[in-house]
């Protein structure tokens, strides 16, 4: 069910303890979710627009409800219903009624009771048709019940991050394998290196791109051992990792059945006073993500440097045309991928430095920001897919060589001196080079080689 045009101007009123609120008449969420919007809203990014947060979400509620009947918390028929209303969120239905600001304050209560109502509304709903908070399913009591905020989110946004990394680390492993291909193809491809800018000696392109092909390979692998770090949650800590209002049933329980859910191997923490105050793994996966993103930065960079020209420019390499790169230079082409991958990474930069600065200020007893470390998680994770798919299938794939300029390249003036150190020791060419010029050198080695 979606929330119709005609259905805004129907209201249903809803009160708390500080009054009431007016809700559209056959929307899935409450009086919580409504404070939450009018009260913490800022970014624009709501969290119906995060399908992997939101199923999460309702993996944990799942698993938490199944603990509470096997504890004997919940009546069977409330039990049911809620469990069969967590199944049709995983399914991926009624995600528009996810309205509340992901990056809200409050240690995540918006999120909480944002599903904690979609979900209490759609057992509801099974139960008597009927909406609002004085139904038989409470969003608190029944929905919530053995549960926090804390330990929900915390849970949630750490499987939410697993679920959405699944799709880059596809994306990095053909990446991966498209650089390794251009690296064997280039192989016989000799031209010249760099350092400082400045020429160096000779080297094959194809080595110059077995150095892409490994740092990436090396980063992907720091980063996917991250991310499986993050299976280790808090689900029975309640807020501050005592597990006050959880009972000892149901603590024993909930993680077996979160593995049940969702086929993740799940773990619960070894100390879960920690896993409320520190956010640790958070930044730690960040930084390995923006780790990944300062390689990529590199490669891309290197590539536009390679490809510059075609006339004034390295012009070693010639990147796919994708499209016209001037409105004012006809039959100018830019490297557009490389550029939308070096700024895609900027972003995922700037990602990594909310969630260091989440982990910087939290204090005491809990990290209010941790839901904010998340969601710049998912950010970046998202930004990062769509440009790695792109900089893969429209520029390293089609990427060719050169041949001729890098041949022209490679016999200038530094890697004929390179070579003829080799043969004949540095004191000896440095002599050569006081008595003779450039081009009575270069020939010299050419007589060599004959």
């Amino acid at each position: 069910m979606s929330i119709s045009q005609s259905d805004k101007f129907e209201k249903r009123t809803e009160r708390d303890n500080f009054g009431k609120v007016d809700i559209p008449k056959n929307a899935l969420y409450g009086i919580q979710t409504m404070r939450t919007v009018k009260n913490l809203s800022f970014s624009g990014q709501l969290l119906k627009n995060y399908p992997e947060y939101i199923v999460s979400l309702a993996m944990v509620k799942k698993a938490a409800t199944l603990a509470n009947l096997e504890a004997g918390i919940l009546a069977p028929s409330i039990g049911s219903a809620i469990v069969n209303a967590c199944n049709q969120l995983i399914q991926g239905s009624y995600h528009d009624h996810f309205i509340v600001d992901i990056l809200h304050g409050g240690g995540g209560i918006g999120t909480n009771m944002n599903v904690n109502e979609v979900l209490a509304n759609l057992a509801n709903q099974s139960l008597e048709g009927s909406l609002g908070i004085y139904s038989p399913v409470h969003p608190i009591e029944h929905v919530n019940a053995s549960q926090s905020t804390s330990d929900v989110c915390h849970t949630s946004i750490r499987l939410a991050i697993v679920r959405g990394f699944e799709r880059l680390d596809q994306e990095l492993i053909k990446m991966h394998d498209t650089m390794d291909k251009k690296s064997k193809e280039f192989m016989g491809v000799t031209t010249i290196s760099r350092t400082c800018l400045q020429d160096a000696m000779r080297v094959q392109l194809g080595e110059v791109f077995s150095g892409f092909a490994s740092v990436l390979k090396r980063r992907h692998h720091s980063l996917k051992e991250s991310v499986l770090s993050l299976l280790t949650v808090n689900l029975g800590a309640t807020v501050i990792g005592n597990g006050v209002g959880a009972s000892g049933k149901y603590k024993e329980v909930v993680i077996r059945k979160l593995h049940e859910v969702t086929n993740m191997n799940v773990k619960l923490r070894d100390n879960l006073f920690d896993a409320a105050q520190n956010i640790d793994d958070l930044a730690h996966m960040s930084k390995q993500l923006s780790l990944l993103a300062t390689s990529l930065i590199k490669v891309a960079k290197d590539l536009r440097l390679l490809s510059s020209g075609p006339e004034a420019g390295f012009s070693e390499i010639t990147l796919p045309s994708v499209q016209a790169g001037s409105s004012f230079f006809p039959g100018k082409v830019n490297p557009v991928i490389p550029e939308t991958m070096i700024q895609s990474c900027f972003q995922v930069l700037g990602c990594d430095r909310v969630v260091q600065a989440a982990l910087e200020h939290g204090e005491l007893d809990l990290n209010v920001f941790e839901g904010m470390a998340g969601a710049n998680i998912l950010n970046g994770l998202q930004m990062l897919t769509n440009s790695a798919h792109s900089f893969t299938e429209q520029c390293l794939k089609d990427i060719a060589s050169n041949e001729e300029r890098c041949t022209e390249l490679s016999n200038t003036f530094i890697p004929v001196i390179t070579e003829l150190k080799e043969r004949l020791g540095y004191s000896a060419v440095s002599k050569l080079m006081v008595e003779h010029d450039r081009e009575s050198i270069k020939n010299l080695l050419k007589k060599m080689e004959v």
